[in-house]
């Protein structure tokens, strides 16, 4: 017998599951959050939970937000059970599962209307967002935020009602201004670089389009905390919904399963206050970035580096990639031999241990976390996790044999099939250019790199082009597998 997720519900939980540890009547909005998918529900708002349950902070709750239709469906999901979500730990000898409620609304997705009056609302604080990478209209090659991207340019008209996440924080902050109200704060919780540069470069090139007093006066008033995320948070599917019903007895639309592991380091600046958040494990710091770089090269590069290799081998989950050897091998080598040594020192962290983590937590049996995951949208990732280390590497002089690899196994991928001849789904947002660049790659390597929005001053380096030209054609010749071997003997 099961019981459905509700509020009428929490007081007969089934006794393996943890329940909220204060009154969810009694909290009050605080933040408002775009992008309520599986990655926050882990994270942001389990921090908050936590928070919550020691009787502080019940005028932080969250109110989550969307700009996409798509996002109705999930909306949808967590309103049959009064915004609560499930989170199940799981390593090996271990899993735990916890109801959250630090949710207590959710906007209908793209009733720019309603979040805009929501945000002019003094009482909201912080706007807060995990919209993934391609969220952001950042030219690939250059960094930078696209100011001409026609969504954007949209946005900018006279009159026009916002569509992106960016347009409706400015039309707030608009509000807010207009109405004499302190500015909230924006705060990135995205695995990007600078992700709070990022949010500020967006926020305030859309600004400037529409008047340049108002990019001055945002860029005066309102703050952008750089943070640093991280926790390995799946898709959900009915595998993930059965478990949480047989092992535990709850029925939840939309629970999130995780790793125990989990780690935010924030910049300690706000304009309008924060909840206490240091109370309960968030680390805040004056400099976010020495964290940053560690993570996104060690951790999200060392995901693509297992990423490619194990998708043209048909292998299905990332703990599977771990379990071959030539992909496990792969890892290790390339982020000791050209990683890490790009990574400069970390306060109070040494990274061969903070690597040795890495390659405990990608190997969990229990996540589920897929392959597929980890190769989606590779011409937003790669030019974040990857091509800034080889730029390093080259400016250094040092050799980038495994990085070309990395990168030739990518472009392989995208080609659309692997070594065994499956077809490999559409898995990128510009899938159709990815696969026929790749297709003429095949003949001519040259026109992988020649796709400058992603690979910039790499793609025109003479020493990498050489290096990705032989390894694709290795590749081509004898497959991934063979291809890892010859790498690994110091032979490709």
């Amino acid at each position: 017998m099961t019981v459905k997720l509700s509020s009428s519900n929490l007081a007969r939980l089934p006794a393996k599951v943890a329940g909220p540890k204060y009154d969810r009547s009694a909290l009050k909005a605080g933040i408002v959050h775009f992008g309520v998918g599986n990655f926050h529900r882990s994270h942001q708002a389990v921090y908050l939970d936590d928070l919550f349950g020691t009787g502080e902070g019940h005028d932080w709750a969250l109110i989550g937000a969307g700009v996409f239709e798509g996002e109705k469906i999930g909306r949808s999901k967590l309103e049959e059970q009064d915004w609560l979500t499930t989170v199940v730990e799981q390593d090996q000898g271990h899993m735990s599962a916890r109801v959250t409620g630090a949710m207590i609304d959710f906007l209908t997705p793209g009733d720019a209307a309603a979040i805009i009056e929501r945000l002019a609302d003094p009482a909201i604080k912080i706007v807060s967002l995990t919209i993934t990478e391609g969220g952001y209209f950042i030219d690939p090659a250059s960094g930078k935020f696209n100011p001409a991207h026609p969504d954007i340019v949209a946005d900018a008209q006279p009159g026009a009602v916002p569509k992106t996440v960016f347009g409706i924080i400015l039309a707030g902050l608009l509000r807010r201004r207009a109405d004499g109200i302190v500015p909230f704060t924006v705060m990135s919780c995205d695995n990007i670089p600078h992700n709070g540069h990022v949010t500020s470069d967006g926020v305030i090139g859309l600004a400037r389009l529409i008047d340049e007093d108002l990019a001055k006066w945002v860029e005066d008033k309102v703050a952008f905390p750089n943070g640093m995320v991280d926790r390995i948070t799946p898709a959900t599917s009915d595998r993930e919904r059965k478990i949480l019903a047989d092992d535990f007895g709850l029925e939840d639309n939309w629970p999130v399963f995780c790793e125990p592991f989990r780690q935010w380091v924030l910049e300690d600046h706000f304009t309008a206050g924060r909840p206490a958040l240091e109370k309960v494990g968030v680390q805040f710091v004056k400099d976010v970035s020495p964290y940053e770089l560690m993570k996104i090269r060690i951790l999200n590069g060392g995901h693509a580096t297992i990423a490619y290799p194990a998708g043209l081998m048909d292998i299905h989950f990332v703990h599977e990639g771990m379990q071959e050897p030539l992909v496990r091998a792969f890892l290790s080598k390339l982020e000791h031999d050209e990683i890490i040594p790009t990574v400069p020192p970390v306060p109070n962290t040494d990274l061969e241990d903070y690597y040795q983590l890495i390659e405990r937590r990608f190997s969990n049996p229990k996540i589920g976390d897929t392959i597929r995951r980890l190769c989606l949208d590779g011409s937003n990732r790669q030019p974040k996790f990857i091509i800034p280390t080889i730029a390093d590497r080259l400016k250094a002089g040092q050799g980038v044999a495994g990085l070309a690899l990395e990168s030739a196994l990518w472009c392989r991928y995208c080609f659309g099939t692997t070594d065994s001849g499956a077809v490999i789904e559409p898995n990128d947002p510009s899938w159709d250019r990815m696969q026929a660049t790749a297709r003429a790659a095949k003949d001519d390597p040259k026109a992988w790199l020649a796709m400058e929005d992603i690979y910039g001053d790499v793609g025109r380096s003479p020493v990498f082009a050489e290096a990705f030209t032989h390894a694709l054609k290795v590749l081509w010749a004898h497959g991934a597998r063979e291809t890892l071997t010859r790498y690994l003997a110091g032979k490709l």
